[in-house]
């Protein structure tokens, strides 16, 4: 077998949820390249048209569902969904997150709770759906989008770094429970990312200078830089794909080193 063919997806269903835009997108577009079929999911029926647009945009013929990742219910239905129009699920990606930035003293239970439900709890329901059909043709691949806060803590995203920490144990345990199903789950720990969403904290100011976000993050990156989307595409791939049968239950951080770095030394 060529080295290659280890990276191909040909034939494979992956579904990625929140693969409406970002890195979401750009994995999907890596899956696409590699021969996969593309299923994702949206929760209105506007940012779903958007997505298909944008796909079709890059010459991919991807299936979009709406659908609420939190509820069970919905995620059986989608499920079968795509079971019927592409076929049974083979890579899971749990891309679908969100962070509230609020200060741990003055952030409410209600949106504790909201941000644990979409980024820990929603890929414990995908993962649940995906299993028993990954058992039955004995193999899958589910990648589980953690964050550098499955690791570190930081002012005012307690609920993002519990939620974060909570799904790379989840990670762990899925692989403890399905690994000797040929089942592999693995995550992906992005770095800050240069999306439309953090593009504010990239302005330059009135005086020429960096946002003082953006000097911190480069100060504390050893690539001395912010990723792009499409600095994801090869790592998820190899997650996906054969070249990765053996690896199972960690987290492979996409940071640019900032989780290896002490940062420098002031002058």
């Amino acid at each position: 077998m060529s080295i290659l063919n280890l990276f191909s997806l040909e034939g494979k269903v992956a579904l990625v949820t929140g693969g409406a835009y970002g890195i979401g997108f750009a994995m999907a577009e890596a899956y696409a390249q590699a021969g996969a079929k593309i299923a994702f999911n949206c929760r209105s029926q506007a940012h779903l048209d958007q997505a298909l647009a944008d796909y079709q945009a890059k010459g991919i013929d991807a299936k979009g569902y709406i659908c609420d990742v939190t509820d069970e219910a919905q995620v059986k239905e989608m499920v079968a969904s795509i079971k019927n129009d592409l076929g049974t699920i083979d890579i899971l990606v749990n891309n679908a997150g969100i962070i509230k930035r609020i200060p741990m003293t003055e952030m409410s239970a209600e949106d504790f709770r909201q941000v644990v439900d979409i980024d820990l709890t929603a890929p414990f329901i995908m993962s649940k759906a995906v299993i028993p059909d990954m058992i039955e043709k004995g193999h899958g691949k589910i990648i589980n989008i953690c964050s550098m806060m499955s690791e570190l803590g930081r002012e005012t995203v307690s609920a993002y770094a519990a939620a974060k920490g909570g799904l790379k144990m989840l990670t762990k345990n899925i692989c403890s429970e399905y690994g000797e199903y040929n089942i592999q789950c693995n995550g992906i720990g992005p770095g800050y990312i240069a999306t439309p969403q953090t593009a504010p904290l990239r302005e330059i100011q009135e005086d020429g200078s960096r946002h003082p976000f953006d000097q911190f993050i480069i100060s504390k990156t050893p690539a001395a830089r912010w990723g792009v989307p499409e600095d994801l595409m090869g790592p998820a791939l190899f997650l996906a794909s054969e070249a990765s049968d053996f690896v199972n239950g960690q987290v492979l951080y996409v940071d640019g080193g900032i989780l290896a770095y002490i940062g420098k030394q002031p002058k």
